[in-house]
This record gives structure tokens, sequence and C-alpha cells, in this order.
């Protein structure tokens, strides 16, 4: 999973695990050959960082002047009076990160009420010049849009791979031109209100019974006014 840079001041990033789980959890908002996306009402979670060291013991600083080794708790675990369990699991102080604060997740110079991640796996996508490409398309075609979007969350996921038949170039102006289109109408959708309204499928029914190569079609909510063109040029 990876998060959009911050490329426009009307747009966030994602940047925490937990907060791409919440978001894909929730129902996929609108779909296109290649392209999900999904949206969540809401903020990110906060992040947690490291506080930094407390003060140094005066008694360890002047021992390690003398150039004696300072005496600590550590140098003898019988004695302390600390659970077995947490000296243990503190052995290695050198990795210990300290206490952990929580801040407010990065935004964007003036403030935003919407947030962008992205996820484009490498099973769609296999070389790193084609994800590239990709990610540039969907943050470009996102920050166009992002003054018409509804506040929250949104995640955009590549569901299936571009035809290499259709495409043979990892990185190429057909298939960002593709990509961009794809995007394009997807968001300006989005911007517009519109949600893919797939029909539940009904208790116990297998997808056997469908015909072979026949998909089933999603509902698509009505459109509005066409030729509307909500995201900027």
């Amino acid at each position: 999973m990876t998060a959009g840079d911050l490329d426009s001041s009307l747009l966030g990033r994602i940047v925490r695990p937990a907060d791409y789980v919440r978001v894909l959890a929730a129902p996929m908002r609108l779909r296109s050959p290649h392209f999900a996306v999904h949206h969540l009402v809401g903020r990110p979670l906060p992040l947690k960082r490291p506080m930094g060291r407390g003060p140094v013991d005066s008694h360890a600083a002047t021992a390690a002047a003398d150039g004696h080794a300072p005496v600590t708790a550590s140098l003898s675990t019988e004695l302390s009076t600390t659970p077995r369990a947490l000296v243990a699991a503190r052995v290695d102080d050198s990795q210990d990160p300290g206490p952990v604060m929580l801040v407010e997740t990065p935004t964007p110079p003036g403030g935003t009420d919407r947030w962008l991640g992205l996820v484009v796996p490498k099973r769609h996508a296999k070389r790193a010049v084609t994800r590239t490409l990709l990610k540039r398309q969907i943050r470009a075609v996102a920050t166009a849009c992002a003054p018409a979007l509804e506040p929250g969350l949104w995640v955009v996921r590549q569901r299936s791979p571009f035809d290499p038949a259709q495409f043979p170039s990892a990185a190429s102006d057909a298939l960002k031109n593709a990509a961009r289109a794809e995007l394009r109408a997807l968001f300006e959708r989005a911007a517009r209100g519109e949600r893919d309204a797939i029909k539940p499928r009904p208790a116990g029914e297998s997808t056997a019974r469908r015909k072979p190569g026949k998909a089933a079609k999603p509902r698509v909510a009505p459109s509005g006014p066409i030729g509307d063109a909500p995201c900027a040029a």
C-alpha cells in the first residue's frame, strides 16, 4: 500500500495501514475496468511518534566522564524488583524507541478535509515504472477533482492489469492517456456524488448458476447532466 504525496493544499495523504483497512472495508464507491474507488467519511487516525529521551542521569553522566561504566539496574536483574517479563522485554535498550505520543496526521499547508491513498499491487503492475506511472496519474486526477469531492478518506485501488497485448511497453503515452481518461471519468462521477449500486446476491446463490463468460453488471446510480465537468481542467 502506498500513500499519495502532498501534491495539493486541498488533498492530504493516508499514511497509516490501519486507515487503508478502514477505507477498504467500506463498500466500494465506484469502479471501472481497471480501478476501484473507496470512500470513508472521517479523518485519518492519529500517528504514533516517539518522544524525546528523558533527562540524562547526572550520576551516570559523571561516571561516564570519569571513564567508568555507569551502574544501572540492568546489570543485575536478579536484584531488581522489576517483573522478569518486563525486564526481558527491555533487554535491548538500543532498539527501544522510548515512549510514544499521538500526533495529528500531517496535512498540507492551509488544512484539508480530504485525504488520498493509493493501492497499486505488483500482481497488476509488475514493473516499477508502470506502478509509478499509474500513481502519478491517480494523484494528478484526484488533485484536479479534490475541490468537488466529498470530505473524508479516498482510496484508489487498481483492480485489474492493463492488457499487455494492447500496452506492451511498461510505460508509454498510450498507457498514460488510457489510465488518465479512465480515472478522470471515475473521479468526475465521484465529484457528482454517484456510486455503483451492485445488486446483492441472494443467500445461497452460487456463481455457478451464471452462464459461462457472462459477468454480472453493476447497477449504476443516475448520473448528473451530460457534459458537466466538476473537475478542474
